[in-house]
């Protein structure tokens, strides 16, 4: 008997969904998305630091830790158009690696790091969306994804596409914001979030709306264990969650059985 499809936290019935906290039709919001990341695309790694106070690159340490990186191991980056995971990854060990990413602005910021950094042979890019992406079935022993997910339309379909896309055994890890634990933290986070970072957003890169769309959407994406759940519901099997920082940001781990 198949698993019943829970209703997608990003989506309605009548076909709309948020783009922070407006609501937009379901036909809108990638193009949307896609504005605000052309817009930051040169200061993508900037614009974590502001978000996590720096500390996006010890997560980005930890998801590598979890993973586990080792030799012939092929993964599939789904949103990292920068290079950022795509990087740690092969300095770790493992290989091929894919990048997948919808916004083209990205993955010419991240091919122009990769010639930097003398690994343009070792990364295959790719333009396209993570609801469909453009990778054979049964294809990759792992899929990540970092700061993407919650930009997504529709939440199930792309983690119905990491199930598809993973071999049996795959292993799949998302990072990403989410909901902070301890009540201090989270009043002291809030505060910043919404006062200080769009106004951070508008000195550095001149783009104060692209910084408030960002913070917005963190409150908008589901919670720890509901998004647990979305991802068992995809298919997906032994779901755990890392908290990190307090819950600022979160590591989900789940496997294709």
């Amino acid at each position: 008997m198949s698993k019943q499809s829970p209703k997608d936290a990003t989506s309605t019935d009548r076909g709309t969904t948020h783009f922070g906290y407006r609501r937009v039709a379901d036909d809108e919001k990638a193009s949307l998305v896609r504005g605000v990341f052309d817009s930051v695309a040169s200061k993508y790694d900037l614009m974590n630091d502001l978000m996590s106070l720096g500390v996006h690159r010890l997560w980005k340490s930890a998801m590598m830790d979890w993973l586990a990186p080792r030799p012939g191991m092929r993964l599939l980056d789904v949103g990292g158009g920068t290079g950022d995971i795509a990087f740690r990854f092969l300095e770790r060990g493992g290989g091929p690696v894919t990048v997948v990413d919808i916004n083209r602005e990205m993955l010419k910021h991240g091919q122009d790091r990769a010639i930097d950094k003398n690994m343009m042979g070792t990364i295959e890019w790719l333009e396209g969306d993570a609801e469909d992406l453009p990778i054979e079935d049964a294809s990759r022993d792992a899929y990540t994804t970092a700061f993407c997910i919650r930009n997504v339309t529709h939440i199930n379909k792309a983690l119905q596409e990491a199930h598809r896309i993973l071999k049996p055994g795959g292993r799949f890890l998302c990072l990403e914001f989410s909901h902070v634990a301890l009540p201090l933290l989270k009043q002291v986070y809030e505060a910043y979030s919404f006062k200080v970072l769009p106004a951070l957003g508008k000195t550095i890169t001149g783009d104060r709306d692209a910084y408030q769309y960002l913070a917005e959407s963190i409150r908008q994406f589901p919670a720890q264990k509901e998004f647990a759940a979305m991802i068992s519901n995809a298919g997906l099997e032994q779901v755990r969650v890392r908290n990190l920082s307090g819950g600022i940001a979160a590591l989900h781990s789940a496997w294709r059985v």
